[in-house]
């Protein structure tokens, strides 16, 4: 019965989206009740409970506590003043957690640099931190020296384990500070306003840029989570994300902690160990992004996908095509998708679980939400302004970029980055009225009549070609249909006498692929202007830490055999995809071939 249906999914909506409410409207900017104070309050109520299991060790409330007030106690002894950065460039471990919480506790803020990089991008996210020493182990600290002569000021470097040269023994250091917490009096003249942690964005286009993160927004993704995940003390979480992104150090930490459950935490993800882990450690749910689902759908079927106890995956990123197959595979009741940006005003979820949405706001609860679509467009890469200078609203099917109105309230205030020019780039003025400020998310998206909304594509990703906008993550997830298609990332390339940008795909490919039935697919289900012109076989995709593809050095190679190392594609309009060998290549760059 569709009466019956809707109600059910409007019941389930409501529900989701009030226990998410009723968590953080107590959040305000100018109160002091801090982060750590939310974390201090669920050590006091949940202090003998299993809080986190790493590597075959497990610590109580209680114990992670004592752990994170040793920092605290440590970075008073180094005369850490409030508002003072701390680096900190570790992989995933027991103690990452605490050491930003218990720099909280003193006003130190924490720069949570991401320990996939090297050289110059590691350089520069430690100069803009603006950071007064840096916390290493004996696996980022070979990376950190070898960054050192890159450095705008001499950084000294604390190591949490064997100390070298001029290396800082941290280890030794903390044995002497004590285990009970820093005396509140430390912090009593800070607000929620004021920045808990710097995180930084993938760096997919660029350099990264460096998020402040107050503790109204340390708290809305910690406290949000905990109501939006219905976590209880009996939750399990799977976390194999980075701690050093929102997604995995916030969101799943939030939803476990504050609720007193607990968390199961992996040094990185593996896709092989991972159903087998989730069933020994009796997790309940785990969190995801990105392909990380797709990683797992592309594993051989085992008994331990169905064994589990898994009764929830939340995260974001899950794409379409993944979405009805690790619930029906994997024996998933659940899956909460999300959609937030790390420095934003903008998040929403599927409460009611609509395959391939992101998120919702239901036309009857419109003034609740600070969300809305304006008209793009794609080839000024602006949204579309009329007569009266102000933007236009996209309609339901009508693709367009999300905006977030900029208010006053915790929800909807905009903390942006470290970079005040940064930050300004992404607030559009006078959108639907003179004087109003909404934060540009950067992400095109579209909406339908029941209020949901479906990504689209970044912007920047969208392309012109044969006068046609073509997104490059619809075309990715059809050719992800096709046989042989294990993963695809698909971007555009300039080439020589032509306008706009060329598609161009790469492929990882299983041993059933075959080009030329490839060929026939693509000709069969895309229209031509989607139609990669080049494909390009991979040995895998090259991803950040936390699952996006990257596209810039694909880009730049183009479609040059003299740079690409592996089976290189043109699409002939007669033969189909041929190889491109130098003689194609220069006829190509000459402009000699019509396309």
């Amino acid at each position: 019965m569709p009466f019956m249906a809707d109600f059910q999914r409007e019941r389930r909506f409501l529900r989701g989206l009030n226990r998410t409410l009723k968590r953080v409207k107590s959040i305000a900017s100018d109160s002091d009740n801090l982060i750590c104070d939310d974390l201090q309050a669920a050590v006091e109520r949940y202090h003998d409970r299993t809080a986190m299991t790493f590597e075959g060790r497990t610590v109580s409330y209680g114990e992670l506590d004592a752990m994170a007030n040793r920092y605290a106690h440590w970075g008073k002894g180094q005369n850490l003043r409030r508002g003072q950065t701390v680096a900190l460039f570790m992989p995933n471990r027991l103690e990452y957690f605490a050491v930003w919480y218990g720099l909280a506790k003193i006003g130190v803020v924490t720069a949570l640099i991401n320990n996939q990089l090297s050289g110059l991008a590691l350089a520069h996210c430690l100069n803009i931190s603006q950071a007064a020493c840096i916390l290493v182990d004996a696996e980022t600290s070979p990376v950190f020296e070898a960054a050192r002569s890159l450095l705008e000021k001499p950084l000294p470097q604390w190591i949490l384990g064997p100390a070298h040269g001029d290396q800082r023994d941290l280890v030794q250091a903390l044995k002497s500070c004590s285990q009970l917490p820093p005396d509140k009096i430390v912090r009593e003249d800070i607000r929620a306003r004021d920045t808990a942690l710097l995180i930084f964005t993938s760096g997919t286009t660029g350099m990264p840029k460096a998020a402040r993160i107050t503790h109204v927004r340390a708290q809305l993704y910690m406290r949000g989570f905990a109501g939006s995940t219905g976590a209880k003390a009996s939750d399990r979480i799977y976390v194999a994300l980075p701690l050093y992104h929102a997604t995995g150090g916030l969101c799943a930490l939030g939803a476990a902690l504050l609720n007193g459950g607990s968390v199961f935490l992996r040094r990185k993800f593996s896709a092989s160990h991972f159903w087998g882990e989730a069933v020994d450690e009796g997790c309940t749910m785990f969190v995801y992004i990105g392909e990380l689902c797709r990683y797992l759908v592309n594993q051989p079927p085992g008994d331990d996908e169905t064994r589990h106890k898994i009764r929830m995956a939340f995260g974001n990123g899950l794409r379409p095509d993944i979405w009805p197959v690790m619930k029906q595979r994997f024996k998933i009741p659940e899956i909460l998708e999300f959609y937030g940006s790390t420095e934003g005003n903008v998040s929403m979820f599927n409460f009611d679980g609509r395959e391939g949405a992101i998120g919702r706001a239901p036309k009857w609860l419109r003034k609740q939400f600070n969300i809305r679509l304006v008209q793009f467009d794609v080839e000024t890469q602006a949204p579309i302004r009329g007569a009266s200078g102000l933007c236009i609203e996209a309609g339901a099917g009508q693709i367009g970029e999300c905006i977030g109105q900029i208010g006053g309230d915790a929800r909807s205030e905009y903390s942006g980055y470290v970079s005040k020019t940064e930050s300004d780039k992404k607030v559009l003025h006078d959108v639907f009225e003179k004087g109003d400020r909404w934060f540009a998310t950067g992400d095109l998206m579209k909406t339908d009549a029941d209020g949901y909304f479906y990504f689209v594509d970044r912007i920047g990703d969208t392309f012109r070609w044969k006068g046609e906008n073509v997104s490059t993550n619809e075309v990715a997830e059809h050719l992800l249909g096709f046989a042989g298609v294990r993963e695809a990332n698909v971007y555009g390339v300039e080439v020589a006498g032509a306008e706009g940008r060329a598609g161009m795909a790469g492929l990882v490919v299983g041993p059933e692929f075959e080009i030329a039935q490839f060929g026939e697919a693509v000709a069969r289900e895309l229209p031509a202007y989607a139609q990669p012109l080049f494909v390009r076989i991979l040995p895998a995709l090259e991803t950040t830490g936390t699952f996006k593809t990257r596209k810039m050095d694909l880009i730049a190679d183009g479609f040059d055999p003299g740079k690409i190392k592996g089976p290189l594609f043109f699409r002939d309009p007669k033969k189909g995809y041929v190889k491109i060998t130098k003689g194609v290549f220069e006829k190509l760059s000459a402009g000699l071939v019509k396309l």
